[in-house]
């Protein structure tokens, strides 16, 4: 379980998350809606400590992050939102390098690696620096990264972004597979399509507050619309403008 509260994130005069409080539960896939800029990069990086709240805490399980971020740490996958780092290495010495991390033997290291290839069709370019693949190859070595060490909490922000279509697929089914064995599957994304067959629950972030929680069904009950394209726009339309006359 994953337990956000009071999360506050300001940057200057701007608050990028403003008071967030939610629990993703085990066993579940919560999915992170907004449009670009709604929070969605600064909730996440500040689950993965790339970030310190400006206040707020986050637990995962009963371990308060700030006081215990190398035991969390070690129980988290995160696919950040852009692959174009470590691009000198190869995805193999990538890997090695996170295994090295995480303390993984190079036995159990190079089964999970031989699993990962073949399902994300990596086979015979794992030793091509990252720099020569395209995003979507690029987004396959920081997928089978996060996914090497077997943690319980993934973390992805704009995991799909880049995929082909049989990645996605896969991808998404792994995390299903994830979640029903009882673990944490947090993902953001702006695709309601992806949200809506995969998530059993969202919460929807605009201009940094949290708008909605719940499941689609709840949703779809609770406001306007003819579809869940056509809801969600009206959600942020309206929230945008409480915000704007101040309420």
């Amino acid at each position: 379980m994953i337990k956000i509260k009071n999360l506050t994130v300001k940057f200057d005069t701007k608050y990028a998350v403003d008071n967030l409080s939610f629990t993703i539960n085990d066993g579940e896939i919560f999915g992170l809606i907004g449009h670009n800029g709604a929070g969605k990069s600064t909730t996440i990086k500040s689950l993965v400590s790339i970030l310190e709240p400006t206040s707020g805490e986050i637990y995962f399980n009963d371990l308060l992050l700030k006081n215990n971020r190398l035991e969390c740490k070690k129980q988290i996958g995160y696919v950040p939102d852009s692959p174009d780092m470590f691009l000198t290495l190869s995805a193999f010495e990538y890997w090695s390098l996170v295994a090295s991390i995480y303390e993984i033997d190079n036995k159990i290291r190079d089964d999970i690696l031989s699993k990962y290839c073949k399902l994300f069709n990596m086979v015979g370019v794992e030793h091509q620096e990252i720099s020569s693949f395209s995003h979507g190859m690029r987004q396959k070595v920081f997928v089978i990264g996060a996914l090497l060490s077997e943690p319980k909490f993934w973390i992805m922000d704009e995991p799909m972004t880049g995929l082909d279509p049989q990645a996605a697929f896969d991808l998404k089914n792994l995390m299903k597979e994830h979640a029903s064995k009882g673990n944490s599957v947090l993902f953001s994304t702006h695709v309601l399509e992806v949200a809506e067959h995969l998530c059993d629950r969202i919460g929807i972030l605009s201009k940094g507050k949290l708008v909605f929680i719940g499941t689609l069904n709840e949703l779809k009950e609770q406001f306007e619309g003819d579809n869940l394209e056509e809801i969600y726009l009206n959600i942020v339309k309206n929230s945008n403008s409480n915000i704007l006359d101040g309420d």
